[in-house]
């Protein structure tokens, strides 16, 4: 059985896919855009992750590049939180090529993650929405490095706040990263979202590390709303 749903605006589908053989509490949900496919993790995807995982220039605004086991970790915590919300950091591949075929990756290649996720780490801004009673929920990405600079990571991101304000009905989305990390905040003000004026120290990361200090990003759902 499958839901679709369709905003004019992105070309966005949304397919809910039943799967009766697997023991899970909300059906996983999967994204299409007009070039890529957001989808629950399979078993093929771990050794493309790692590779990225271990990649310096993908891991640079990270503490540190992951080991194979450490990134087969994250796939399996991933895959579960899908499983069991319907929803997280999906896996994302590549629809078919466009009409140049010669400058585009094969059909349903793995290219990294994109989506939406309830931070393991409290944050201060951990709770959110109207009267701060609501886990808060981030916007995030992570892409292999033959992949950056061609509007994926924007693209994969808008659908995935498409899909969290018109489908899970969130009041706000946030998203963050390290202060020097001036890449990904571009990608957040292409996506309109608004920076905080405050900063924040990363419980998770080494304190006096360059990388400890973080910006947040926000978009309400009324922005979103109001920017279609």
């Amino acid at each position: 059985m499958a839901v679709q749903w369709q905003t004019h605006k992105e070309n966005l589908v949304i397919l809910q896919q039943y799967a009766p053989n697997r023991a899970i509490m909300t059906p996983p949900y999967e994204l299409e855009t007009t070039r890529l496919r957001l989808r629950q993790w399979q078993a093929t995807d771990k050794a493309p992750f790692a590779k990225l995982n271990a990649d310096k220039r993908v891991m640079e605004y990270f503490p540190c590049p992951l080991s194979t086991a450490q990134s087969n970790a994250m796939v399996d915590r991933l895959q579960g939180a899908i499983a069991q919300r319907g929803w997280g950091f999906w896996a994302v591949a590549m629809k078919q090529p466009d009409k140049q075929p010669d400058k585009q990756p094969p059909h349903n290649t793995f290219i990294g993650l994109v989506g939406l996720s309830i931070p393991r780490t409290r944050l201060p801004f951990s709770h959110c929405g109207k009267d701060r009673g609501k886990d808060c929920v981030e916007v995030g990405w992570r892409l292999d490095y033959p992949y950056w600079g061609k509007g994926y990571a924007t693209e994969a991101a808008k659908a995935s706040l498409a899909f969290g304000f018109e489908t899970l009905a969130l009041e706000e989305i946030v998203s963050f990263t390290a202060l020097v990390n001036r890449r990904s905040q571009a990608v957040m003000e292409r996506l309109g979202m608004q920076r905080d004026p405050h900063t924040f120290n990363h419980p998770s990361v080494e304190k006096g590390s360059p990388l400890e200090e973080h910006c947040l990003y926000r978009l309400t759902q009324q922005d979103w709303l109001n920017q279609k």
